[in-house]
């Protein structure tokens, strides 16, 4: 009690303006310490290394596929930037994204897909031949799978409209993230099956390690030569099809720019037959999750139903305002694209699509729904408290 009584003596002797100093010293060195931390926890992406930016594909007559030279729209726009800021420009307005080669690119992450990479591939190049042509294959590569009874069909989904004549092609973009199984020959071989100028239209990437599907995706997007470039599990969950209501729909809102982002979406399917089969610690984590975005997201990304779907689309013109801040790369980095697009006025149109459950997932529900949930946390606050910025 004596000690208690000289304790509140002291105290009374300490003036105002001391004690409001100290307080403030104490939650200046809480927020400094909790930046140090953050600035130490946030993802900074390694750079790709010298043989991450080659790729393989078959050529006609060829058989091995050597590597060759990566083209990179990246690098190109980064050193028209260089350029500016060394002539005193500090602007962007007049930088531009090279012209593109092909209407569409595909990029697959790929990691120890060996199974399933040749059905989704067949699906990809039956739409992709058919909506935006190179050349008839002249057999169907992994024949083994039946095509779906409407493939042929002339779907009411833009996809004959969505070209409208501007640019032929396509081109794959398979990007191995480390694998150790035989997703690299699997994707080579689908090539040679498929033979003729399509098989030099499927180009093979490999990452020296697993990066995350985030990783994958946001490296294969550095490199596409496409109007459109579009990303896809290489599952085959998503119903291909698809795809010419995503680049429809991106016409629609795109701005003077030509920048637009078409995300799928399986929100319309909650409480169908697919999702309400379940579990009950999944749908639980997926609603968490949910409420979680709306919390710590900003209002157009918290708008959109579902962000984590593997199918999204972006314009050309809207990739440099994205790509070259991508941080994240897990699982969610989807949600830093749109926060990204956000940030720079980018429309982003959310599409329904057709989806189904495909066995063989990767995703461990417990353990990567709580790292999506820190991850999410880190992101908002790196973002929000300037350890990431656009520079």
């Amino acid at each position: 009690m004596e000690y208690l009584r000289d304790v509140l003596r002291t105290n009374r002797g300490v003036s105002l303006p001391l004690t409001a100093l100290l307080a403030l010293s104490t939650v200046i060195g809480i927020a400094v310490l909790f930046y140090l931390a953050l600035f130490i926890v946030a993802p900074i992406p390694r750079a790709p290394l010298r043989s991450e930016k080659t790729y393989r594909t078959i050529e006609p007559g060829e058989y091995s596929g050597e590597a060759k030279p990566l083209p990179c729209w990246q690098d190109k726009y980064n050193a028209q930037g260089e350029a500016a800021r060394r002539r005193g420009d500090s602007t962007e307005t007049d930088l531009q994204v090279e012209e593109p080669e092909v209407f569409m690119s595909l990029v697959v992450p790929a990691f120890n897909e060996e199974e399933r990479l040749g059905v989704m591939l067949t699906e990809a190049v039956e739409y992709l031949q058919h909506a935006y042509g190179n050349e008839a294959p002249k057999m169907q590569a992994n024949g083994n799978r039946p095509k779906r009874k409407d493939a042929t069909q002339a779907v009411s989904n833009g996809y004959a409209a969505s070209n409208s004549g501007r640019l032929p092609g396509w081109e794959i973009l398979v990007v191995s993230d480390g694998s150790t199984d035989k997703t690299i020959d699997t994707a080579l071989q689908f090539a040679r099956d498929l033979g003729g100028r399509s098989a030099s239209c499927i180009r093979v990437i490999s990452l020296h390690e697993n990066r995350g599907k985030g990783g994958a995706v946001t490296h294969g997007m550095r490199h596409v030569r496409g109007q459109y470039a579009i990303f896809a599990d290489a599952d085959g969950a998503s119903k291909f099809e698809d795809l010419g209501k995503l680049v429809r729909e991106s016409k629609k809102i795109e701005d003077a720019e030509g920048r637009g982002v078409a995300v799928g979406s399986r929100a319309h399917l909650v409480g169908s037959e697919a999702v309400v089969k379940r579990s009950f610690l999944r749908n639980l984590l997926m609603h968490s999750f949910h409420l979680l975005l709306r919390l710590l997201t900003p209002p157009a990304t918290a708008a959109i139903r579902d962000t984590q779907c593997g199918f999204k689309l972006f314009s050309r013109p809207s990739l440099p305002y994205i790509i070259p801040y991508m941080h994240s790369e897990g699982w969610i980095f989807d949600v830093e694209m749109l926060m990204l697009a956000e940030s720079a006025g980018i429309p982003v149109a959310e599409v329904p699509i057709g989806w189904q459950e495909v066995k063989g997932s990767k995703l461990n529900v417990l353990w990567d729904s709580l790292g999506m949930a820190w991850g999410l946390a880190v992101l908002r606050a790196a973002w929000g408290l300037g350890v990431y910025r656009r520079s």
